[in-house]
C-alpha cells in the first residue's frame, strides 16, 4: 500500500500462459551468437480466406442523378416562369372562356288583352334545350360514339331527326362550346331529358364503364307564346317566331314594346353544371309592357263564327267581317275566314297566316255609291228627292251600262238610285258634278280621297294594303262611269267600313285604331294618342245619307231586306262586283258585300262585310252577307248593351209617278 493518498499501487506483471516447447532446430541452421535476436519459430499454415468483390465508389452515380433533377427541376422553374409570368394572362384569359359560360336571359314578353283585359296572348314557363359539344368528346366520355347514344335518346323527346342532333353534339369547330337543340320546349319537356340525366348520372356512378352521355345536356329558363283562344283573333294577334319576334300583326307591330329587354347572366361550370360557390353575375332581363287591344272577344268570336259558317256554306274563297264604334273609331272585331291557329304554325297555310281584311285589295261594289251620293248631296246637286230617269242601258264612252238585272225605264228618285242600287242612276247622278265629266272626275276624287281611300287607313298594320286610287287624269274612259259605282277602285275591308263609320258619326271620319293602351313592367296604363279627326261631309249631308241608307233595308223594294234587325233602326247597303282573280289578273267571280250602321238615327257600332268568289248558291251581296250583317250586328248590340231609341223611321219615296 502506498503512502500516498489516492496513489495507486504498481500493477502486478501477471506471468503468461506458457508456451509450446519449439522443435527442434533444423539441420544446418547456424546457431545465433551472442547479442543476435532469437529466430522467430515458422507461423503455422493458415487456412485461405474466401475471396471478396470490392463495389464500385457511389459519388459518380448521386452526382448523375443529381444533376438530372437539378435539370429536371430548373425545366420545372423555367416553365413555372413561363406560365405565371410569362404567359400569365394569355392562360388566365383561356381558363376564364374555358371555365365560365355566358347566356342570354330573355325578357318575357308582354301580354295582349282585349278591351276588358281578357288574354289573347299570353307567355308561359319554357326551356331551350341546349348542349355544350365539347362535352360530347371521347376525351370527356372515352367513348367514341358519345353524340350518336345521345341522338338516340333526345330525338323522340325532342321530336326531331337523330342525324340533326348529332350534327350540333359534333360540329366542325372543335372549340364550340354551344349548341341550340331546341328551343321553348315545355317544362315536362325539360324534366323528361333532367331524369334521364339523373339516371344515367347514377348507374355511371356505379358501373365505371357506363358514360353519362347527357352530362352536357343543359337548359336555359325562356317563355314560350301561348294563344288561350287558338284560332280567334289570329289574324290581329300575329305569331312569334322561332327567334322569339313577332311574325306577324300586332305581335311585329309592337314587338318592341312587347319584347322588353335581354339580360344576360355569366357563371363558372364544370362537368356541364353551375359551380355555385364561384360567384356569378347577371343583367336582370326587362320585361315587355302588355298591349290592350279595343277588340272585344265576344264580339270577334260572334264575327268569327258568322264568317266562317257563311265562307263554307258558299264554298267562297274567304271572307271578313270588321265591327267599330262609330263614335271612337275602335275596332271591335276584325275576324277573317279561313284563319291559323298561331299555336301550331306547321299546320297553317301561309296564304292564310296574314290579315286579309287589311291585306287583300279588291274592287267594292255598290257599297261605294254611298260615298258617290254623298259628293252628290254635300254639293248640293240633288236631294234624296231628286227625279232620275234610269233607262234600260245607259250610253257612255266606249261602252253600254246596265244594271245588276234588266228592266223597264224605272222613274227613281235619288234615294230610289241608292236603294235599289243602280249603277246607271249613280253615273246619271255624279255626271252633275261639274259642267264637264273631267271636272266631275276631280270633284268625286276629293271626296274619295276624303273618306280615305287610296292611303293607309291609320292602323300602320304590317302588310296592310293603301288600295288604288289613281289620280283623275289617269282614269280611263270606263273607268270615269266605273268609279262611282264602286268598279275600278281598289280598297281593303277596314277602309270599307271606315267610309260607312264616317257617315254614322255625322260626317267626321276618325282613323281607326286597334290599341287602347299599353301597361309598362311598372304596372302604369298608357293609354293610346288619340286618333286622328277629319270632317269629310256636313252632319246634314250624313244625317240624309243615313236616311238613304235605312230605305235600302227598311223598303219592300231596297236590296238589303235580310239585314233587318227587329226593334232597330238599321241603315245598310248591298254590293256585289266583279273580281278580279289573283292568281290571272282577271275578273273571275264576285265579291259580295253589306255595309252599315245601327241604330241608324242614333248610330254605336258598323259592321261591314265582305265575301270572295262564292260559289255555291246566291252570290249577291244582299243575300250571303246581309245574314251575316244581321247576326254578328244583333249580337254586338246586345254584348254592348245598346237599345233601340224606339222612333219610327220617316219614309222616303224610291219612285215617282212621272
Amino acid at each position: 500500500m502506498s503512502d500516498d493518498f489516492g496513489r495507486q499501487p504498481p500493477r502486478r506483471r501477471v506471468p503468461g500462459p506458457a508456451r509450446p516447447e519449439r522443435s527442434a532446430r533444423p539441420v544446418g541452421r547456424r546457431r545465433p551468437g551472442p547479442g543476435a535476436r532469437p529466430a522467430r519459430r515458422p507461423a503455422a499454415p493458415r487456412p485461405a480466406a474466401p475471396k471478396t468483390i470490392r463495389l464500385g465508389s457511389p459519388r459518380p452515380r448521386l452526382r448523375l442523378v443529381g444533376l438530372a433533377l437539378t435539370l429536371v427541376l430548373a425545366a420545372f422553374v423555367v416553365r413555372l416562369l413561363q406560365v405565371q409570368a410569362v404567359d400569365a394572362s394569355t392562360y388566365a384569359a383561356k381558363a376564364e372562356q374555358n371555365r365560365y359560360v355566358g347566356y342570354t336571359l330573355a325578357a318575357e314578353r308582354g301580354g295582349i288583352t282585349d278591351r276588358d283585359g281578357v288574354a289573347l296572348a299570353t307567355s308561359e314557363d319554357a326551356y331551350d334545350i341546349t348542349a355544350d359539344p365539347t362535352l360530347f368528346s371521347r376525351e370527356e366520355l372515352k367513348i367514341d360514339d358519345g353524340p350518336e347514344q345521345a341522338a338516340a335518346l333526345l330525338a323522340p323527346i325532342l321530336g326531331q331527326d337523330q342525324e340533326a342532333i348529332v350534327k350540333k353534339l359534333r360540329p366542325k369547330d372543335k372549340k364550340l362550346r354551344y349548341a341550340l337543340l331546341a328551343n321553348r320546349q315545355t317544362p315536362q319537356v325539360w324534366k323528361q331529358i333532367k331524369d334521364l340525366k339523373s339516371a344515367l348520372a347514377a348507374k355511371s356512378g356505379t358501373d365505371p364503364g357506363t358514360a353519362n352521355v347527357l352530362a352536357g345536356v343543359l337548359s336555359v329558363p325562356t317563355t314560350k307564346r301561348v294563344y288561350p283562344n287558338g284560332d280567334l283573333a289570329a289574324g290581329i294577334l300575329g305569331w312569334v317566331n322561332a327567334d322569339g319576334k313577332g311574325g306577324g300583326g300586332v305581335e311585329q307591330q309592337l314587338n318592341s314594346l312587347l319584347a322588353g329587354k335581354d339580360g344576360k347572366i355569366r357563371y363558372a361550370q364544370s362537368g356541364g353544371r353551375q359551380v355555385p360557390t364561384v360567384g356569378s353575375t347577371e343583367t336582370p332581363a326587362v320585361p315587355g309592357s302588355d298591349v290592350e287591344l279595343t277588340i272585344d272577344r265576344d264580339i270577334q268570336w260572334a264575327a268569327q263564327q258568322a264568317i266562317t259558317e257563311q265562307v263554307k256554306e258558299s264554298k267562297a274563297d274567304r271572307g271578313y267581317v270588321i265591327v267599330q264604334d262609330t263614335q271612337t273609331g275602335q275596332v271591335l272585331a276584325m275576324a277573317n275566314s279561313p284563319g291559323f291557329d298561331p299555336n301550331d304554325l306547321s299546320k297553317a297555310s301561309s296564304v292564310n297566316m296574314g290579315n286579309a281584311a287589311l291585306q287583300d285589295a279588291y274592287e267594292p261594289g255598290s257599297t261605294a255609291k254611298v260615298m258617290s251620293m254623298a259628293a252628290v248631296l254635300e254639293q248640293g246637286v240633288a236631294t234624296p228627292l231628286t227625279h232620275v230617269i234610269v233607262p234600260n242601258r245607259l250610253h257612255r264612252g266606249d261602252r253600254l251600262f246596265k244594271d245588276d238585272i234588266d228592266h223597264e225605264t224605272w222613274y227613281l228618285t235619288l234615294n230610289g238610285v241608292l236603294a235599289k242600287s243602280s249603277n246607271i242612276g249613280t253615273i246619271l247622278a255624279t255626271g252633275q258634278l261639274g259642267k264637264t265629266q273631267a271636272q266631275a272626275n276631280q270633284v268625286l276624287y276629293s271626296y274619295l280621297h276624303k273618306f280615305g281611300l287610296g292611303r293607309y287607313s291609320g292602323l300602320d298594320f304590317p302588310g296592310e294594303t293603301p288600295g288604288i286610287l289613281a289620280k283623275p287624269a289617269d282614269w280611263s274612259t270606263s273607268q270615269q262611269y266605273t268609279i262611282p259605282f264602286g268598279q275600278g277602285v281598289s280598297l281593303n275591308a277596314m277602309q270599307a267600313a271606315s267610309v260607312y263609320s264616317t257617315i254614322a258619326n255625322g260626317g267626321v271620319r276618325v282613323e281607326p285604331t286597334l290599341v287602347r293602351g299599353t301597361k309598362g313592367p311598372d304596372g302604369r296604363f298608357t293609354p293610346a294618342a288619340k286618333p286622328k279627326e277629319t270632317r269629310v261631309v256636313s252632319a246634314k249631308t250624313a244625317k240624309t245619307l243615313a236616311r238613304m241608307l235605312e230605305s235600302v233595308v227598311d223598303d219592300e223594294e231596297g236590296t238589303g231586306t235580310k239585314a233587318r234587325i227587329p226593334g232597330y233602326r238599321v241603315a245598310g247597303k248591298t254590293g256585289t262586283a266583279n273580281r278580279v282573280d289573283p292568281a290571272t289578273g282577271k275578273y273571275k267571280g264576285y265579291t259580295s258585300s253589306f255595309a252599315g250602321f245601327a241604330p241608324a238615327d242614333k248610330p254605336r257600332i258598323t259592321v261591314y262585310c265582305a265575301i270572295q268568289n262564292a260559289t255555291s248558291g246566291s252570290y249577291f251581296g244582299g243575300q250571303i252577307c246581309g245574314p251575316v250583317y244581321k247576326q254578328v250586328m244583333e249580337f254586338a248590340l246586345k254584348t254592348l248593351q245598346v237599345p233601340p231609341t224606339g222612333a219610327k223611321a220617316p219614309k222616303l219615296p224610291v219612285t215617282y209617278t212621272p
